[in-house]
Order: structure tokens, then sequence, then C-alpha cells
């Protein structure tokens, strides 16, 4: 078996991602993580692999709780370490999984948030003059697209009633009807958008595609100028699904508009929209 530090293995763990065609965002996630996991362990001179034990995992998870990271937040970083431990037993670098007994911390099920009418229409208007940010906020809120798949959004695959979402990772392709008001405010932004040789519809002012973070941290500068501060940038996908259901669109199509791989994930929001039994609209709402 392999005597390479861990710190070593983490980009051959990577590669092995991108080879399994992890979206972008994830890979960045799992790196990101891990590269935390790989700085606690060497402070506890755990360098090799098969010197780490679970002990040391459940005190990184215990640590992260002691700086403020919210359990969710947690729970996801164990979840790259138990993949990467995972990973190193298929490569026959370690015989046995330490991280298989580390428990997820406990997660309160709190339901997600929406924007009202008046308080997306505010942010609407604070946006109004920087016409990428608000191409992308309205594309959220009139699509429910994910901030990855903005991000990952081409040019190409912009219809005039429709844009595709290329597969990826675990989602399959998908098409998703593309209303008025989220058509002007995208050929609002193509219009002026510069025009260097890249296949993305944003993009930085040097030409290449805009960054999931940069997008969020723009979105959410503007969340805060609309005196939003209890929502997210994840909140407009929140408030695109409630609306459709409180507006009686159908549960199955709505499920594949916002690529749930299940039901029942959809089914989740009927509480959050106060809604008994969901409709049968076969027409997304305008928000």
């Amino acid at each position: 078996m392999t005597q390479e530090p861990v710190k070593n293995l983490l980009p051959k763990f990577i590669e092995s991602l991108k080879s399994k065609g992890r979206s972008p965002a994830t890979i960045l996630a799992y790196r990101s993580d891990l590269e935390q996991l790989v700085d606690f362990l060497i402070k506890r001179q755990k360098v090799l692999p098969e010197q780490v034990r679970p002990d040391d995992l459940d005190s990184f998870r215990d640590t992260l709780l002691a700086d403020k990271y919210t359990p969710k937040s947690v729970s996801r970083k164990l979840n790259a370490v138990k993949t990467f431990f995972r990973w190193m037993i298929s490569e026959n670098v370690v015989t046995s999984d330490v991280s298989a007994s580390v428990a997820h911390p406990k997660i309160e099920n709190i339901l997600p948030k929406f924007l009202t009418q008046l308080e997306y229409r505010a942010l609407r208007d604070v946006v109004r003059n920087d016409t990428r940010i608000a191409a992308i906020i309205e594309l959220i809120l009139q699509t429910g697209l994910r901030i990855s798949e903005v991000a990952g959004l081409k040019i190409a695959n912009v219809g005039k009633d429709s844009i595709k979402v290329e597969a990826y990772a675990t989602q399959p392709e998908r098409n998703i009807p593309i209303n008025k008001p989220a058509t002007e405010v995208l050929n609002a932004y193509i219009a002026i958008r510069p025009k260097p040789e890249s296949l993305h519809v944003f993009i930085s002012k040097n030409g290449k595609p805009l960054a999931v973070r940069n997008i969020r941290a723009s979105i959410a500068r503007y969340i805060q100028k609309a005196e939003l501060p209890n929502y997210s940038v994840n909140d407009l996908r929140t408030t695109f699904i409630v609306e459709n259901l409180k507006a009686g669109v159908d549960i199955v199509l709505l499920s594949q508009v916002t690529g749930h791989k299940r039901l029942s994930t959809t089914e989740r929001y009927l509480e959050l929209a106060q809604i008994t039994e969901p409709g049968k609209k076969q027409t997304l709402v305008e928000l």
C-alpha cells in the first residue's frame, strides 16, 4: 500500500471527480472542504492516511461546529470527507474506512424562505441599472435555474421560447420554457454583452465565464441594498417554485422544470406555499 501523504492524494481525488463528470461547483466545494481537512490533520501530525482515526474526524467535525459553521455546512463537508475515504479504499490506499462511523451533526428541518411580490419587486428596482445581474436575477425568478446552471448557460442553448440546460453530474438534460419578462432582460444583456470568443452567456469583463461565487456575491450585495437581509440567493429559486405552486401549476411539470430528481422533493414546497392540493396548469406563471 502507498505511503503517500493525504495532502498529495487530494489532487488525484479531484482529478477522479473531473473524470466522472462532476460539476465544477461540486469539485470546487470538495477541494475547499478537503483542504480544510488536510490542514486540520497536519496540525494533529496526521500526515499519512493510515494515521487517521475516527476520533480525528470527530474532532474535525466538532471544531467546525465550534467555529460557527452551520450543521448543514458541516454535514456537507463530512460528505466530502466520506467520499474521499471511500475513494482511497477503491484505490487501495487504505484497507478500512475510518470515516464510516463518523456521525453527521443534527440538522433542524427548517423550511426554506421565499420572497413576497413586494420584496422581489424591490430587488428588481435596486438592480435595474446592472443589466447583467438583473438578467441573472430575472432568469432565476422566471425559470428556477440553479446558480451553477446560470453560470454554465451557453449562448447556443438560449432559444426563442426555451433554454436548454445541458446534462451535468447526475442531472439529465432538460428544456425550460422562458417567458417574456426573462427573454426581455436576457436580450437586453446580450445586446451589450462583450463579444469575446466565449460560449457562455454570462461573462466577466475579460471574457471568462462568470464564476458561481461571483454571481452569488453580486446578488447578495443587491439583496442587502434592497434591505432584504434575511434572504439569500437560493431563496430566488424557492420563490419561483412557491409562486408557481400558488398559481396552480402542475407539480409534475414543476418538478421536471426545476430538475428535482424525485417528485417528493417538489412536494416539500407545498407546505411552504400553503397548498394542500396541487393544480394541473401546464404553463408557468410570470412573476
